[in-house]
């Protein structure tokens, strides 16, 4: 499959000091590590065409190849990754401009998986920063998205900006207000939701911080949304990212959290369409996509009513069922000492009268995962991240 590239920025060095600093002290680089101590060599991924894994070598760009020689080189005394299919589900018409690839992902908290978490079988040294955040920018690598929206971020600003700046994305990040992050010793920071965009593929109009709220009572639940405009073709879509509470129990506040996001998304298209002040028909209706950990599978509130909303919305994971009608069995699944969760929780919506799914990465097998569940050596988080890429329909 096609995907947009980014335009470069930075020199290597820059880059690499970086990258490697990510943590509270800088330590030596990959390759320094390597020749002091050589892990064994990192068994080679499978074989396969460039629209079932993602872009090739050859599709990256020199900084995105360095970038990437640099994870493989950190990762080496580690497994592979997952190895995943892109799904193709469109008409195979050529999109304008190509597809808008999009990435949701719960990342894991760093303060969290190294402490509150307690994620039982997993061992700690698969949960070290230094080496974690490299699994998680090869995935970000591998698949190239132009729109990427995670959640549990809590390296934003020594690690996740200024690497993704060097690649050609621009970036909004919104803490929780009581980050549980902030309870662990020698954490680094609040956690909190952090959308990216490719700057080569959109530009941005409108970037906004939403602190949710139920019955009118603001809660330690995020939102951000951003107001883009395709370069290849100036539609408008608004892009939105959330973490509602988890839990058990806790239900109702997230179907109202839901609920509180929904109007405020609906208020930000009315005005769009309606600007303030001015007379005559309204503008064309922008596109909308809204990715999350919801902590809530498909039966609950919360879900029913993203899909029931006057926003006509959709998920785009339904698509791998047979019927279109499913969603997956499982987007996390993990151990923990009260027991082994394995649960459908987080969600690619989208506006279905003015995007068309074109592809989605299917979810790997329970024996890919493994019995010791996620996260692991394998992969860096206990949610695994939901690829989907979209085109636009033609405008009415």
């Amino acid at each position: 499959m096609e995907t947009m590239g980014c335009p470069m920025g930075g020199g290597a060095t820059r880059l690499y000091s970086t990258i490697g600093g990510g943590g509270r002290s800088l330590p030596l680089t990959p390759a320094q590590l390597a020749r002091q101590n050589p892990p064994p060599e990192r068994a080679p991924q499978p074989s396969s065409c460039k629209d079932s894994q993602g872009p090739s070598q050859l599709d990256l760009a020199p900084l995105e190849q360095q970038l990437l020689r640099e994870c493989e080189e950190a990762l080496r005394g580690r497994p592979p990754r997952f190895h995943r299919h892109l799904v193709h589900c469109g008409d195979g018409q050529r999109a304008p401009g190509g597809p808008i690839r999009v990435l949701q992902w719960n990342i894991l908290a760093q303060a969290l998986g190294e402490g509150a978490d307690c994620f039982v079988r997993c061992p700690p040294e698969a949960l070290s920063w230094p080496e974690r955040k490299y699994l998680i920018l090869e995935e970000i690598l591998t698949y190239k998205p132009h729109i990427l929206c995670l959640q549990e971020v809590d390296h934003y600003y020594d690690t996740f900006q200024p690497v993704l700046r060097s690649l050609g994305y621009g970036g909004h990040f919104f803490p929780k207000p009581w980050s549980p992050c902030l309870d662990v010793h020698g954490n680094n920071g609040p956690d909190g939701c952090a959308l990216f965009f490719d700057q080569s593929r959109f530009e941005l109009l409108e970037s906004v911080s939403v602190r949710l709220s139920a019955m009118l009572i603001p809660t330690n639940q995020i939102a951000v949304v951003t107001k883009l405009r395709c370069r290849a073709t100036a539609r408008c879509v608004f892009v939105a990212v959330t973490h509602l509470k988890a839990r058990s129990g806790w239900e109702r506040l997230r179907g109202a959290q839901g609920s509180d996001l929904l109007a405020h998304l609906q208020t930000l298209l009315h005005n769009h369409s309606h600007p303030p002040g001015t007379t005559g028909p309204p503008d064309a209706a922008p596109s909308l996509i809204v990715c999350g950990d919801f902590n809530a599978v498909p039966s609950e509130e919360v879900y029913q009513r993203f899909a029931s909303s006057p926003l006509r919305l959709d998920s785009a994971y339904k698509k791998l069922s047979r019927d279109g009608a499913m969603e997956p069995s499982f987007t996390t699944w993990k151990i923990r000492p009260s027991g082994e969760c394995c649960s459908t929780l987080d969600y690619i919506w989208y506006g279905r009268d003015s995007l068309q799914v074109e592809a989605v990465l299917d979810l790997p097998t329970e024996e890919q995962i493994g019995p010791d569940r996620l996260p692991s050596f394998h992969y860096p988080s206990d949610h695994l991240s939901l690829i989907c890429d979209f085109s636009f329909k033609e405008e009415r």
